[in-house]
């Protein structure tokens, strides 16, 4: 008998996305109405209407709300189930001996499999390594909750410390005829970036009736608890942390006007105006930055910016009086502006003189983060009884790999 293809796997869209995903496309055509007035009193009487702000701001808070009901969808969606699949003995073993140190502090299991594959935790003082499935699971959760983490490059090491050369300017290149003598080229010039991984950790509390719970997942609850802790630290320290015992951000490097760049330095396009947007063509400063980046990189470029900056860009049209900035496409897509994706980033600083609040680019390229392989619990039943608490420890890195990758615009007058 002829077997049949397997059907192909489909994502089933929740009827509570479709709506959401409707109600935010009604309020944008709101928005533009709205707007559109706003602007027309303006003109016609050198203020907008204080009715038409206070609709505006109300239709604004709105869409957010959608937006981030939207992401919370996906962001559910995106998170795999823990268990149902097959362990392999070894791994389950680890497994049942890492669920009796959680719910008893009974540690014997873990060390005697220390005693015999050294990779499973250390002594008691410092904690045990979680299963893999959970410091998986861990990582996943990260790139949904984590906006910088999930558009970079992630790699993981095994070191505390990863090193990459990178090639500044390749050997020196040129014509030759076909029996002219070819002179020696300069060789290229190569640069060592470090990414040392640096400690996070978060401390999650249970009852010990939580623990003795059968019921309970506790790969699903470890991950759970940590995730959000983790993620908005990392969060931060990707755009800026000063490298001192966390990763250093992209906006913490050392900037230069475009026409002054250097490669160990991040370059900025500025908007001519200290604190906002040119009056007249405030659209321009976004058209500079797009085309500061070489087309190489703006294939798969995003903007980065916070919710607030966001909303300042919505009201921005070009030369036809077409919004720049348009709603996801479909559910469970981002937003764009001027055709690219809109990552939105609450570490992103707000609009002020001098600040640097978009910033645009190929972040694969741009930005790397490095993750230390193993995620450690340390079991603490004193410190906070009746709870139990639960050190739990990973190591990350992070920093700018190509400083050619992406630019940030600068609301300044230079």
């Amino acid at each position: 008998m002829t077997q049949l293809p397997a059907a192909p796997e489909t994502k089933v869209i929740a009827p509570g996305e479709v709506s959401l995903y409707d109600d935010m496309m009604v309020a944008f055509e709101t928005y533009k109405r709205t707007n559109d007035q706003r602007v027309s009193d303006i003109e016609r009487r050198g203020a907008a209407d204080p009715l038409t702000e206070d609709k505006m701001a109300r239709i604004e808070a709105a869409m957010d709300a959608h937006k981030s009901r939207l992401d919370s969808f996906m962001a559910k969606g995106l998170r795999p189930p823990l268990g149902g699949v097959p362990r392999a003995p070894a791994v389950g073993e680890h497994v049942d001996a890492f669920h009796t140190y959680v719910r008893h502090g009974e540690a014997g299991g873990l060390k005697g499999l220390e005693a015999k594959a050294l990779s499973v935790g250390s002594g008691a003082d410092g904690g045990y390594l979680v299963p893999t499935e959970i410091e998986v699971e861990i990582g996943r959760r990260l790139a949904v909750l984590s906006p910088i983490r999930a558009i970079s490059t992630v790699r993981t090491i095994g070191a505390g410390t990863y090193k990459k050369p990178f090639m500044k300017t390749g050997p020196a290149t040129g014509w030759a005829a076909e029996t002219a003598a070819r002179p020696q080229t300069d060789s290229p010039v190569l640069a060592e970036l470090s990414f040392p991984a640096m400690e996070l950790y978060a401390m999650p509390a249970a009852t010990q009736a939580l623990l003795d719970d059968a019921q309970v997942n506790l790969e699903e609850w470890i991950a759970s608890e940590v995730d959000a802790a983790f993620a908005e630290q990392e969060s931060t320290a990707f755009v800026n942390g000063d490298g001192i015992a966390k990763p250093k951000g992209f906006l913490a490097y050392t900037k230069a006007a475009e026409s002054a760049w250097t490669w160990d330095k991040v370059g900025y396009i500025a908007t001519g105006t200290a604190g906002g947007f040119d009056a007249t063509n405030p659209s321009d400063a976004l058209v500079d930055l797009v085309y500061a980046l070489k087309g190489g990189y703006r294939q798969n470029a995003v903007f980065v910016l916070n919710r607030r900056t966001q909303a300042a860009v919505r009201k921005l049209k070009d030369e036809n009086g077409t919004y720049l900035w348009a709603p996801p496409a479909g559910v469970g897509q981002p937003a764009s502006l001027m055709g690219f994706p809109v990552v939105e980033s609450e570490d992103m600083p707000d609009i002020a003189d001098g600040a640097f609040p978009i910033a645009f680019g190929d972040f694969r390229r741009f930005y790397l983060v490095v993750d230390r392989a193993g995620v450690r619990v340390l079991r603490d039943p004193y410190s906070a009884k009746p709870y139990v608490l639960f050190y739990t420890t990973k190591r990350v890195g992070g920093g700018i790999q190509d400083f050619d990758a992406a630019k940030l615009l600068k609301f300044a007058a230079s």
